[in-house]
C-alpha cells in the first residue's frame, strides 16, 4: 500500500478526521492514530481505545502547559526517545471518574480551552499530555512533533490526540499491520519522513549569521555561522572545497566537547575524532559541522558532574542516568538542516554512532557510506570506549 501524501494528511486534519502517522523502522517503528485535539469526540476516544488500544495522549505546545501550570512528569527524561510526558490530568469539573470516553474527551477539550486555568484540572488523571518540542519534526522526528505539526499545517490549535496502534494480540503494529488498519477503517496514513521533507520544502528554521574564510593547520575552510530560531545555541560549519549535489560529500557532524576538543582530555576520544576529521576533510574536501551540544547534550557543568560520578565507579551511561538524563540527549535535526542549506544531498558520514545515522536520515539526505573515525585508546578512556560500544551501540 502506498502512503498518502502530506497534503492528504493535512486535508484530513482540516476536516477533523484522524490520520495514522508512522515513523522510521529504526526508531520506534510504530504508528499512532492522531487527530486535532479540537476535533476530539467521545466517539473518537472510544474508537481509539477499542481499535488502536494504545495509551491515549495529547501532544501539546508548551504555552498551554505553562498557562495551566502542568509540570513535567520527571525532572530529566531517561526514556530512549526522550518523550516529554507531563503529569497526567483530569478536568476538575463536569466529569465522573475521568476514565470514560466522555470524561476523557472533556478533559482534552478543556486543555485547549483559552478560558481554562490551573484550577480547571486535578492531578494525576487519565489524560497524558506530552510537550511538543519547538521546531517540530525538523528538530525531533517523533510522533508528538509530527502530530502537532500536522495540526498547525491544517490551521488547527497546537495540540493533537495520539494513540499507539496495537495488533489484536497486543503486539505493536508494524508497517504491514498499519497499512491493513488504514485500509480497513479508511484512514489516511503518512510518514514522519515525508512530513520532514514537506516542511523542508515549505519552511526553514535556521539562518546563516556570518560567512568568512578560516585558514587552519588542516587547510583553508569557509566558516559559516548558523543560528536556529528555536534554540539559543550557535553552530558552525567548516567547508573545504566545492560541494556538489550530485557527488557524495565527506561529512563530520561533531558535537562540542570543550574538554576533549580544546584541552585534549584523555577521558574521551572526542579530541582525536575532531582533529582526525578536520585533517581528512581538509585534505579531501567536505564539511565539518560543529554542533553546540556539549556532553552529548547535557551541558558542560552536568558533564563535569558526570565525571565526578565516573570517578566513583559509574560508567558514562550510568552517570547520565544518575543525573536524570538519558545516555544521549542530542538531536540531529539542526545539523541536517545545515547540511541541506549547504546544498548537500549525498553523504559519506564520518561516525561510529548508529543513532547519528538514523538522526540524519530522512531529512532529504542520503547516507551512501559510513566511515568509522577512530580515536586513540588509553588508560583513562578505556572504560568509556567500552561503554559506548556495549551500551550505546558505537562501532570501532
Amino acid at each position: 500500500m502506498k502512503l498518502n501524501t502530506i497534503e492528504e494528511g493535512i486535508s484530513s486534519f482540516s476536516n477533523g478526521k484522524p490520520v495514522i502517522i508512522v515513523d522510521d523502522e529504526d526508531r520506534e517503528n510504530e504508528g499512532d492514530l492522531t487527530i486535532p485535539a479540537e476535533s476530539i469526540t467521545p466517539e473518537i476516544i472510544n474508537f481509539m481505545a477499542t481499535n488502536a488500544r494504545g495509551l491515549i495522549c495529547v501532544a501539546i505546545d508548551k504555552q498551554y502547559l505553562d498557562n495551566l501550570k502542568i509540570p513535567p512528569m520527571v525532572n530529566g527524561i531517561t526514556s530512549n526517545n526522550h518523550t516529554a510526558f507531563t503529569v497526567s490530568v483530569d478536568s476538575s469539573q463536569g466529569i465522573t471518574t475521568g476514565i470514560s470516553s466522555f470524561d476523557r474527551a472533556k478533559t482534552i477539550k478543556d486543555l485547549i480551552d483559552e478560558k481554562s486555568t490551573a484550577e480547571s484540572f486535578v492531578k494525576p488523571g487519565h489524560i497524558f499530555p506530552i510537550q511538543y518540542r519547538p521546531g517540530g519534526v525538523l528538530v525531533r522526528a517523533g510522533h508528538t512533533e509530527a502530530s502537532v505539526d500536522l495540526s498547525i499545517l491544517a490551521g488547527k490549535q497546537k495540540a493533537a490526540v495520539m494513540c499507539e496502534i496495537l495488533n489484536d494480540d497486543g503486539s505493536m503494529a508494524r508497517r504491514d499491520d498499519l497499512e491493513k488498519f488504514a485500509k480497513k477503517h479508511d484512514i489516511k496514513i503518512i510518514s514522519i519522513e515525508d512530513l520532514i521533507s514537506y516542511r523542508f520544502s515549505h519552511d526553514k528554521l535556521i539562518d546563516r549569521i556570518a560567512e568568512t574564510t578560516l585558514p587552519t593547520k588542516y587547510g583553508k575552510f569557509k566558516a559559516i555561522g548558523y543560528k536556529s530560531s528555536h534554540e539559543l545555541e550557535e553552530h558552525l560549519a567548516l567547508v573545504s572545497g566545492n560541494i556538489s549535489k550530485d557527488e557524495p560529500v565527506l561529512v563530520r557532524v561533531h558535537s562540542e566537547c570543550l574538554t576533549g576538543d580544546f584541552f585534549d582530555s584523555l577521558r574521551c576520544d572526542c579530541g582525536d575524532q575532531s582533529k582526525d576529521s578536520l585533517k581528512k576533510i581538509g585534505s579531501e574536501g567536505g564539511i565539518f559541522v560543529y554542533m553546540r551540544q556539549e556532553g552529548r547534550g547535557i551541558g558542560l557543568h552536568n558533564k563535569l558532574k558526570a565525571y565526578e560520578l565516573q570517578d566513583s565507579g559509574k560508567d558514562t551511561v550510568e552517570a547520565n542516568k544518575t543525573l536524570g538524563f538519558p545516555p544521549d540527549l542530542r538531536h540531529y535535526g539542526v545539523g541536517a538542516q545545515i547540511l541541506v542549506d549547504l546544498g548537500v544531498k549525498k553523504i559519506k558520514l564520518l561516525t561510529n554512532n548508529p543513532k547519528k545515522v538514523v538522526g540524519l536520515d530522512g531529512f532529504g539526505l542520503e547516507i551512501v557510506e559510513v566511515i568509522p573515525i577512530l580515536g586513540n585508546e588509553n588508560e583513562h578512556n578505556k572504560t568509556y570506549l567500552k561503554t559506548k560500544k556495549q551500551k550505546l551501540g558505537h562501532s570501532f
